[in-house]
Formats: structure tokens, sequence, C-alpha cells
């Protein structure tokens, strides 16, 4: 995909693709099933309880980069990032643009204790809904993509649904979106126009952020020093994909990982 603002290509799809998904499972099927579900594995509380507050992630593409990890298996990766020391998960469930499903999820989460973070393109409440039902802890809502209210109006119904909030901002401009239903608020290192990476954007927004929310830095972390610097700058939460899954081994590479982050 050539250079150009990607971001609004994968939402125009993404609400193509959710009126498909509602044809098939409606609303009033999707709440049916809503019923008796399990309370959320809370991910501020683990990530605030952490050391390392590694939230691993699981992804088999970019629309930068194309394959990462193809043939990777969700019955497998997820459990063994908990074997390896990390404290969430992120998977992502865009299929189009990243190669994930909601059956990731669904696969997954019998198989790990961890909190799950469903990372995809949220505009509806039909997308909280589908997040709950296949057993997500908690959703992404990414300013970029909605109004300040359209964003307190989806953290609202999410909490509703017991899923908590990560809130992704890209700069100052969006501080706005920030409100009371909002769980945790991260600083997406990549820019989503063009999905080039720059951790400098979470040290500028560092002091700009709300203290009294959990804070995580998203994507462009790869070394151990990294991590330790952001840690200083009040970040509890650090979201990596990228460089577990472009390995033969993510759970080993992570392990180390966190092992090179020991004192």
């Amino acid at each position: 995909m050539k250079e150009q603002d990607i971001l609004q290509t994968i939402v125009a799809h993404k609400r193509i693709e959710i009126k498909q998904q509602e044809e098939v499972v409606s609303m009033t099927q999707l709440e049916n099933l809503l019923e008796d579900l399990a309370p959320c594995v809370s991910m501020k509380q683990r990530l605030a309880a952490s050391p390392t507050g590694i939230i691993a992630e699981f992804k088999r593409r970019s629309p930068s980069k194309d394959w990462i990890n193809r043939e990777a298996d969700a019955a497998l990766i997820p459990p063994a990032y908990e074997q390896a020391g990390a404290s969430a998960l992120s998977i992502l469930t865009d299929e189009r643009f990243f190669g994930g499903t909601l059956k990731d999820i669904r696969t997954a989460r019998p198989r790990t204790s961890l909190p799950i973070l469903r990372k995809d393109f949220t505009v509806s409440r039909y997308q909280l809904c589908q997040a709950k039902v296949t057993g997500s802890d908690a959703v992404l809502l990414i300013a970029s993509v909605l109004s300040a209210e359209e964003c307190r109006t989806l953290a609202r119904q999410a909490h509703e649904l017991q899923l908590e909030v990560l809130l992704e901002l890209h700069d100052e401009a969006e501080l706005g979106h920030v409100n009371e239903f909002v769980d945790m608020v991260g600083v997406n290192n990549r820019h989503l126009g063009t999905f080039r990476t720059d951790v400098e954007t979470s040290f500028r927004l560092a002091d700009r952020l709300p203290k009294d929310f959990l804070l995580v830095s998203e994507s462009g972390i790869s070394q151990p020093e990294t991590v330790r610097q952001l840690r200083e700058a009040g970040f509890r939460g650090f979201l990596m994909g990228e460089a577990f899954m472009k390995t033969a081994a993510p759970a080993a590479t992570l392990s180390g990982f966190i092992k090179a982050l020991q004192p």
C-alpha cells in the first residue's frame, strides 16, 4: 500500500465490514449471547502491579510490512507469551489489513489467564459486543478515528459491558478525547497515516498526559533500555508485537527481552 492516509482506508473498509457482519449475526442475536459472561480480567491492574508491563501482541501482518508471521497459531503463541512473562496480551482482529480475526481471541481465551485486549479499529457498539462475547477483557479506542463525543459514548458502553478501555492518542490535539470512562491512556508511536514509528512521540507526550491514568507506550519498542526510559517517564504498559512476532520463536524472544530488563 502506498504511503498515504492508510487509516482512512482501513476505517472505511471497517464500516463496510461491520454492516456485512450484522447481516450474518444481528445486534439482537449478539446481545442475547451477553448473558452470564465472565467478568473481565483487569488489564489496568495487571500492568500496574507488573515490574515489566509488557503487553505482548499477536500480530500476523501490517499494512506497511505485509506478512510478519503468516502461519502464527493463536492456540500456541498467546499461552507461550504468558509462560514467558507477559503481563497482558493484545490480539489483532482486523483480517484484511492485519491478518487476524475474532477467532484468534476465541482460540486464545481458554488457554491463558492473561487479560486480552481486542485490538481493532472500533467505531461501533457492535464491535464492543463482539469483543465481550469472544472473551476480550479490554478494547482499544483510537482518538484519530473518533470524535471526542463518540469516544466517550463507546467508552461508556464498554464499561457497561464490563470491558476496560485503552484510549490511543497520537498527539497533543487528541488530549480532549480523554474522559471518565477511560481506564488506560496509550501513546501510539506509529503514525497511522504513514505507519512510520518514532518512540520520541511517547517521551514528548509524557508530561502532557493525565497523571491519574495508567499510561501505555505502543509500537516501535525493540530495546530493553527504551522500556527502562519509558518507565522513568511514567509509562507502566509497553505494547510490543513486531519485535517478537518477526522471530522464529516469539515467546522465547519475549523471555530474553524480559530477562534483559532485570537489573
